[in-house]
């Protein structure tokens, strides 16, 4: 999951990257409201964390220019305002949840975890074959063993399987699970991917992780691809 942060607070968006990518999120963040907005618009995101009170473009402001532009992502708005009018008018202008500042770092990756779940329909449960994958508890097994992974194993994996069957570049990868575009990287995605096939595919006669010549990667459990 590729989550956009946008906060002028220098430490507290330091704070919000550290604490996602430890959950196994992909992050970018901006400082101020217009580059917010660039790199909206230059990259797919999964959610965005939005703080009100922002330089060159307020967040309400840019809040506004996502849904007119049908930028329809989930929002979740940061604000240190506690009054309801605000609030509401944050809400009225089509962001999907807000948290007032100072907060725990547990209840906004809770609703972080709950904005995704309904933004991408999906079940709380992912799966093939005999993997299955939990986000909330974030317990990997198959064939009922657990696997044991690093967060950014982790993210991986939830991101092959949350777009099972379909072949994914390693561009497409890069972004969404590294934050970062694939023609300044290493080849830190096939080797993250070998990580995968050892804990995942290893051992099991079915093989889900599948190499596409000159594309990356699909996650199936039909080996033709």
């Amino acid at each position: 999951m590729h989550i956009l942060v946008v906060e002028d607070e220098t430490k507290v968006a330091s704070f919000i990257r550290r604490g996602l990518e430890a959950s196994s999120y992909s992050v970018d963040v901006e400082h101020d409201g217009a580059a917010g907005l660039k790199r909206l618009l230059e990259h797919d995101y999964d959610l965005i964390i939005l703080d009100v009170m922002l330089p060159r473009l307020d967040g309400l402001s840019l809040m506004k220019e996502i849904r007119q532009r049908q930028i329809n992502i989930p929002v979740l708005l940061l604000t240190a305002r506690v009054t309801i009018a605000d609030k509401v008018m944050g809400l009225d202008l089509g962001a999907d949840d807000y948290l007032t500042k100072p907060f725990i770092f547990e209840e906004l990756l809770a609703r972080v975890r709950a904005l995704l779940r309904r933004s991408t329909s999906a079940p709380a449960l992912l799966a093939a074959a005999d993997l299955r994958l939990d986000p909330a508890t974030r317990e990997v097994t198959r064939g009922g063993k657990r696997i044991d992974l690093t967060p950014k194993e982790f993210a991986l994996l939830e991101f092959l399987l949350r777009r099972h069957d379909q072949v994914l570049s390693r561009a497409v990868i890069a972004q969404h699970v590294w934050g970062v575009n694939y023609d300044t990287f290493t080849n830190v995605i096939d080797v993250y991917v070998n990580y995968l096939r050892n804990k995942i595919d290893n051992g099991f006669q079915i093989k889900l992780i599948h190499s596409v010549r000159g594309v990356g990667y699909v996650l199936k459990a039909d080996s033709s691809v």
